[in-house]
């Protein structure tokens, strides 16, 4: 490939990272949050992949793309994890998106009823 080619995937990957960062930055709410690590994530990986591309030789590197692969796996553990932890936060508090109110830290958080969750086992 000429080198052209590794500039516009490079670039698209830079681009990529910048609008999930900016998105991670501007939205409160919690699965747009997540979806935009996605998106940072897809621009590094990208990027990765375009830097394999420009090794000598006609065979690329294969190490790079076997981070990628491990990469994208590990994505999408963090993102199972991360909407897990969104779905507590929403069952906890009742709401979905982030405050921003610097006094939110020192209200206390309503907790659920553990007792309500539970089904009687016991048949008499």
């Amino acid at each position: 490939m000429p080198d052209a080619d590794h500039r516009i995937y490079l670039l698209a990957g830079a681009a990529l990272f910048a609008i999930g960062f900016y998105s991670l930055l501007a939205q409160a709410h919690l699965l747009r949050r997540i979806m935009s690590l996605n998106v940072m994530g897809g621009g590094v990986f990208l990027v990765f992949i375009a830097l394999a591309a420009r090794t000598p030789g006609v065979i690329p590197d294969p190490v790079p793309q076997a981070m990628v692969l491990t990469g994208i796996v590990v994505s999408v553990c963090a993102t199972g994890l991360a909407l897990a932890l969104a779905d507590r936060v929403q069952a906890a508090t009742g709401s979905v998106e982030l405050e921003d109110d610097e006094e939110a830290g020192d209200r206390p958080v309503p907790r659920p009823d553990p007792s309500a969750d539970r089904k009687d086992t016991h048949s008499a």
